[in-house]
């Protein structure tokens, strides 16, 4: 086998050695391709790179925006709860105030109802007992001096003298009541 290498050595060309033309040919390739890539495909990168960059920033700058925004209104929303909480707080205190007050209130309104009902009941009970009393004096006054007529044998109509021993006898079972209580 023939290799490329021993064909070109018979025609007395150095393997070594570039062809001229070839090397010419190849860096006028590459000087076009080299200008089409820096006229128009490095541009394109150059704007995709720079599109993308600002986009990261602009992104960057959004989100701490929105991260400052978001801290105004966490700020904002903890101002408007402590004053809502000191609100609650200070209502709340209010009602206990009127709670206490009302409470305060109907605690008079019961001891004055209390001393009203219980000053008509001292009089009524006095009325009752004066009743009683008066009631009490003439039986007593009628039993004493049908009594004292069956003892002493004749009837004591005189009204005066009946008056006399009843109240004579109601004063000694006074006494004697009281005297017994005393004891």
């Amino acid at each position: 086998m023939v290799t490329a290498a021993v064909i070109l050595a018979s025609e007395g060309a150095n393997p070594l050695l570039p062809n001229w033309w070839e090397v010419l040919v190849t860096a006028v390739a590459f000087a076009v391709l080299l200008f089409v890539v820096k006229k128009y495909i490095a541009p394109i990168f150059e704007k995709s790179y720079t599109d993308r960059v600002e986009a990261i920033e602009g992104g960057i700058e959004k989100a701490e925006e929105a991260q400052a925004e978001a801290n105004a209104l966490l700020e904002q929303y903890k101002a408007q709860l402590m004053e809502a909480r000191t609100e609650a707080n200070g209502i709340r205190e209010s009602a206990r105030a009127e709670g206490a007050q009302i409470l305060a209130d109907l605690k008079a309104k019961a001891a004055e109802e209390s001393a009203r009902i219980t000053a008509q009941a001292q009089v009524a009970i006095e009325s009752e007992r004066v009743a009683a009393v008066n009631s009490l004096r003439s039986e007593v006054g009628t039993l004493a001096t049908a009594l004292a007529g069956k003892i002493v044998g004749e009837a004591l109509d005189d009204d005066a003298r009946s008056n006399r021993v009843v109240e004579r006898f109601l004063a000694d079972l006074e006494n004697q009541s009281n005297a017994g209580a005393t004891k």
